[in-house]
């Protein structure tokens, strides 16, 4: 039981143990958003972007990163969240074989070059879809778990409203263009974070720089992998309306120890070689400019709050996993921490039970939000704790 009033506790982090580690970055070109608007961000030549730190769920820099433009082949990555989330559920297998219809393949644009009555497995699919960029492979795909690709569309869009995506719709699994087929970089950007998070096993085809199917070998299309050691995915895209696309992520370890993550969703850029050089600047200059700091360990007590009716008389709050935070290069002792905690607690309180919020500022702009739990449980007192806590909480409603 919890009554809604919130006291509040202000302390500097600098007196919490920290240590510096790689840095995070921003966009730029028409004032573009990010954690502090401290640093000045780089001319991106892209119609919208976002840059996004996985790791610590901030965003660090966009433009246009709600504006609704056409996907082209980052169409498949929800292509690709639906069939791992099939495999994963095991409706179907890796080395499930599946036919190629004739609707498959005569799909137009780039292509894995599979054959009408020659049965091809889904893991080569995959391959073909997530390296290749095949318009084949993919339709196969889609055929596989929805029958043909309108009704695949229909589960394209099922799930983009349980990962809320408010901005896309889809008319295809290719990304071929649509009156009605687009998505924005917001919504890119929270597709692929949750490739990534939820299927490690299967993101790693996205590293894999070439494939040879049927006789014909081709290469990833993502430049990036050639380029930068610490990419490794995800995903072009290019129509002539699009213009060229890329989502990519790279991964970097800190001097702490932890991995660290970010993403950078680029749209509508001029070239190929535009789209693999505004990707690399973007997350060159994440990592330089900005570091991450290292607030509290996993399940160290960042505050504590007070029980009633309880077997103890305060419970202690944290976090249960690090908790890192990005923040302009040398700032990070001008980072404060407000704690807000909800009153009049009353046992039985289960561990894990959200019972604040640790709210992080940086010359008073919020930069990240992070609920804190319970780290124990705190068991009911016997009914003379019950009584006596009762009567304080009596004399609390009336003052």
């Amino acid at each position: 039981m919890v009554k809604s009033a919130m006291t509040r506790i202000s302390h500097r982090i600098s007196r919490v143990a920290t240590s510096t580690a790689l840095g995070l970055g921003l966009l730029a070109s028409a004032a573009p958003t990010h954690a502090s608007n401290m640093v000045p961000a780089p001319e991106i030549g892209a119609k919208g972007y976002i840059l996004v730190d996985i790791t610590t769920n901030q965003t660090l820099a966009k433009f246009n990163s709600q504006e609704r433009l056409e996907p082209a082949s980052l169409t498949k990555l929800m292509t690709a969240y639906l069939v791992f989330d099939a495999l994963e559920s095991k409706q179907i297998s890796m080395d499930q074989k599946v036919p190629v219809s004739t609707n498959a393949w005569k799909a137009e644009g780039s292509r894995m070059f599979i054959e009408p009555g020659k049965e091809v497995t889904v893991d080569q699919l995959l391959h073909g879809m997530i390296v290749q960029s095949g318009n084949d492979a993919t339709r196969a795909l889609a055929e596989l778990l929805a029958g043909d690709e309108a009704n695949f569309a229909a589960l394209m869009n099922q799930q983009a409203k349980r990962l809320g995506l408010t901005g896309t719709n889809f008319e295809n699994s290719t990304g071929l263009p649509g009156p009605q087929h687009y998505t924005t970089a917001d919504d890119l950007a929270t597709l692929a974070s949750a490739i990534i998070k939820r299927f490690p096993e299967y993101y790693r085809l996205y590293s894999e720089k070439e494939y040879t199917y049927n006789g014909i070998r081709q290469p990833n299309r993502n430049r990036l992998l050639w380029i930068d050691p610490s990419v490794d995915g995800m995903k072009t895209g290019h129509t002539d309306s699009a213009g060229y696309c890329l989502v990519s992520s790279a991964k970097r370890t800190l001097p702490i120890g932890l991995e660290r993550r970010l993403l950078s969703v680029v749209l509508g850029t001029q070239s190929d070689q535009a789209r693999t050089q505004e990707s690399l600047k973007l997350l060159n200059y994440g990592f330089q400019m900005y570091e991450t700091v290292k607030l509290y360990d996993a399940k160290q007590a960042v505050a504590t709050s007070q029980v009633y009716k309880g077997s103890e008389k305060e419970v202690p709050m944290g976090v249960t996993e690090p908790l890192l935070v990005n923040v302009p290069r040398g700032m990070s002792k001008q980072l404060e921490a407000t704690v807000q905690r909800k009153d009049h607690l009353i046992a039985p309180i289960a561990a894990g039970t959200e019972l604040g919020t640790l709210k992080l500022t940086l010359e008073g702009k919020t930069i990240l939000e992070k609920p804190l739990l319970a780290l124990k449980g705190i068991e009911e007192a016997g009914i003379v704790g019950r009584l006596i806590d009762s009567a304080k909480l009596w004399w609390k409603d009336e003052e």
